[in-house]
């Protein structure tokens, strides 16, 4: 039996005045499904995921998580975004990020489930500090906490490469994998090689259309997103 869609779209597009961000796009996401959305700067990825998650509107069609519109409770309810510039609070720990969130979320996160996390992205040191104040490497690391301590049938990550380090980046990957084990689906923007072996399927965009969607090696993605 296949696994029920989590993301559906429907001519799902988004235009601004005659500049096309996304063009229409059919699309079906399923329960465990990994995607790694690829495409040069400005192609459309962050602006499908920002659709997605309901921060910005669509100029025609549908877009459905879990059967709900996007952006509706029950949409945002499944879904957990991880944006490429991490947004944290200017007054909250690392620790104190991720017991807000997950009591937010109604996540039982006892002090045990918080530190491991903290522990699992490289901030046992830093757990007590505030992240508005660290560099973008560290940012991003609490993004990463801050993103994974709640629940989510749908993760949509944008370029959580970027500025990591080589125990950071192990660590995410690791994390993305449990993720995918859980039955999440998870859809990531980046060209990084190593991420890219790991997926079911390439999404490829480029000024806004898809130009592939199915399986790629890292050598057909650096084609796609160059070419």
């Amino acid at each position: 039996m296949p696994a029920e869609p989590v993301l559906v779209t429907t001519a799902a597009t988004k235009s601004y005045a005659d500049l096309v961000a996304l063009a229409p796009l059919d699309l079906t996401v399923r329960e465990g499904e990994r995607v790694a959305l690829v495409g040069h700067n400005g192609s459309g990825k962050s602006t499908f995921l920002q659709l997605v998650t309901g921060l910005l509107e669509l100029s025609g069609g549908t877009i459905e998580v879990v059967g709900a519109p996007a952006g509706a409770a029950d949409a945002r309810a499944a879904v957990s975004y991880l944006p490429d510039e991490p947004v944290l609070y200017d007054d909250l720990d690392v620790r104190e990020h991720l017991a807000y969130v997950a009591a937010l979320h109604g996540v039982e996160a006892d002090d045990d489930d918080i530190d491991e996390l903290i522990e699992r992205v490289g901030l046992t040191e830093r757990a007590t500090d505030l992240p508005a104040r660290f560099s973008r490497g560290l940012r991003q690391k609490a993004s990463i906490a801050v993103g994974l301590i709640r629940p989510y049938q749908l993760l949509l990550v944008d370029e959580p490469f970027v500025g990591l380090d080589a125990t950071g980046k192990r660590s995410l990957l690791s994390l993305l994998d449990e993720a995918h084990e859980s039955g999440a689906a998870t859809i990531v923007a980046t060209h990084d090689p190593v991420y890219v072996e790991r997926v079911d399927r390439c999404l490829a965009l480029r000024d806004g259309e898809v130009v592939h969607d199915g399986p790629a090696t890292p050598a057909e993605v650096l084609e796609l997103v160059t070419s």
